[in-house]
């Protein structure tokens, strides 16, 4: 019984000692030490306070939190640049009221479009500039303010930003 616990162990290690260049984020190996990611301006119509702050942030965690990369304010070997492009909010689906009233959105959609410069210091052919959108619908009786607003940005932002680490890292 012994002999298949150390064959069983054996095989493991043998396995697990090939998974070197892959790890659990999909990136593989990453030819950089460092990264900055510079504010993101808002220069959307609709002017939303600190979306672009937030936005900056959320995409520095995220890199942070799943690579070994440093941060740093100037001279990464990757940086990323950019703008918000847009946020909007539309009405998706109408509502007709039947007693002469007015109609109306049943629901809404606030979309963000942001647009991203990445440059790899290291591996100039991984460069690109492209444009991530993504939204969240929402009832048309609601208002998107105070806490449903910053879940709302927040939930948009959790897909944009792995959409952006995808596109530059994963290569997804």
């Amino acid at each position: 019984m012994k002999k298949i616990y150390s064959l069983l162990a054996l095989i493991s290690l043998f396995m697990l000692s090939g998974c070197s260049v892959y790890n659990f984020t999909g990136t593989g190996k990453i030819d950089a030490k460092t990264f900055q990611v510079n504010f993101f301006q808002n220069n959307a119509d609709l002017i939303e306070p600190g979306i672009d702050r937030d936005f900056t942030l959320a995409l520095q965690d995220l890199i942070q939190n799943q690579t070994n990369l440093n941060l740093v304010s100037n001279g990464g070997d990757l940086v990323y640049e950019g703008e918000i492009v847009d946020y909007r909010t539309t009405p998706m689906t109408a509502t007709a009221v039947i007693s002469g009233g007015d109609v109306g959105a049943a629901q809404n959609r606030l979309t963000i479009r942001i647009n991203v410069r990445f440059t790899n210091k290291n591996k100039e052919s991984d460069d690109f500039e492209k444009t991530f959108e993504f939204y969240k619908d929402y009832a048309g009786t609601e208002q998107l303010v105070g806490s449903s607003l910053n879940a709302a940005v927040k939930e948009i932002y959790e897909r944009i930003t792995q959409d952006i680490f995808n596109e530059s890292l994963a290569k997804w």
